[in-house]
């Protein structure tokens, strides 16, 4: 789509070549009453998303080949949407009488993340949170301390940090136990969860352990980088056990392309940003891992966006030790919930559901 502009109480649309009818779906949501319109195979040109087309029109990428157009405001008329005699690369959508629009022109692309947590009822988006390891399986171990007791911890304090902003959480376990693969995953489609996260913290070699630490968000997708492979082989250690080659191949192409991963890395970015900020604000050095992507089995069964969010590293001696302070697993725990709020308060605004 290379342009969308107001005319003549009109939303006209242009594309870069042809559209084709059928690629074009139109239904109606209610409550309130909105006229929705997906154009398939479309992607928005590059740095033209408009804005300003008015309080009744909202137009998203809403899926990586659908551009979404969304318009409120029709009473007794209803739109009939047409494509100009001759000019097949056109598609016009007539208004609401007595829209509010600006005036015509390009705009350039909006940034996504908000600047602060918007406090919306958040009661319909379900959050599973899945702390990772138990039981016999202790995870990660420096100094004596336990991976599957620190992410058991911050598991919890994300928990109340998301029930605070009106969010129903499901915990994959909230004691010492441990849980094969189905369980952990399973549950976020039984609960029809929004989101999935799983807490995990990392660790390296101890002739490495005073060199490695910072924060790091990964979303599910194969990858060449080094690093990311060791850390996915070792944490799916445990939960690949009782699985076959076969399976996990079959399981594993089917769902490492489509708006899952698209959506899984936009919500590992944003809760990425509100981690490190949060604890930047209390503590010095905090290194920030970025947001990387790698294929943990955990994230696979999950049919929705899902993050695996490695606090730390239990190796690193200073890290480690801020990692069981309660003021430091807080403020993880509060960068993950703002995280999750910005996500899901934008994902509204893409849509407009």
């Amino acid at each position: 789509m290379q342009k969308a502009i107001v005319q003549k109480g009109e939303l006209r649309l242009s594309f870069s070549k042809s559209l084709n009818k059928s690629d074009v779906k139109h239904f109606t949501l209610k409550n309130p009453h909105r006229e929705i319109y997906d154009f398939k195979n479309t992607r928005l040109g590059h740095d033209r998303v408009p804005l300003g087309l008015g309080n009744n029109v909202r137009l998203a990428q809403y899926k990586p080949n659908i551009v979404r157009v969304v318009i409120s405001g029709y009473k007794s008329s209803k739109p009939t949407a047409y494509q100009p005699l001759f000019s097949k690369d056109q598609y016009h959508i007539p208004l609401p009488k007595n829209s509010s629009v600006l005036p015509a022109k390009r705009y350039k692309k909006p940034k996504v993340e908000s600047k602060k947590v918007i406090n919306n009822s958040h009661r319909y988006e379900h959050v599973v949170i899945d702390a990772g390891h138990g039981g016999h399986d202790s995870g990660a171990i420096g100094g004596g301390k336990k991976e599957k007791d620190l992410v058991l911890q911050i598991a919890k304090r994300l928990e109340k940090q998301l029930k605070k902003r009106g969010h129903p959480v499901h915990m994959t376990r909230k004691k010492d136990r441990f849980l094969k693969l189905p369980q952990r995953t399973k549950i976020a489609d039984k609960k029809k969860a929004s989101v999935f996260i799983s807490i995990h913290a990392n660790s390296v070699p101890k002739r490495k352990r005073n060199k490695i630490q910072g924060v790091e968000t990964f979303f599910l997708q194969n990858t060449k980088d080094a690093k990311s492979q060791r850390i996915a082989e070792r944490e799916n250690r445990s939960v690949l056990k009782g699985t076959t080659k076969l399976s996990r191949s079959v399981i594993i192409d089917s769902v490492l392309s489509g708006p899952k991963i698209v959506e899984s890395n936009k919500l590992a970015i944003d809760v990425q940003r509100r981690i490190i900020t949060n604890l930047r604000t209390r503590y010095n050095g905090v290194k920030d891992g970025g947001v990387r992507h790698a294929p943990f089995w955990v994230l696979v069964g999950a049919s929705r966006p899902s993050i695996l969010v490695e606090v730390g590293y239990i190796s690193h001696p200073t890290e480690r030790k801020r990692l069981f302070t309660p003021r430091y697993q807080e403020l993880i725990a509060k960068g993950i919930a703002e995280g999750v709020d910005i996500y899901l308060n934008n994902r509204k605004k893409e849509i407009d559901l």
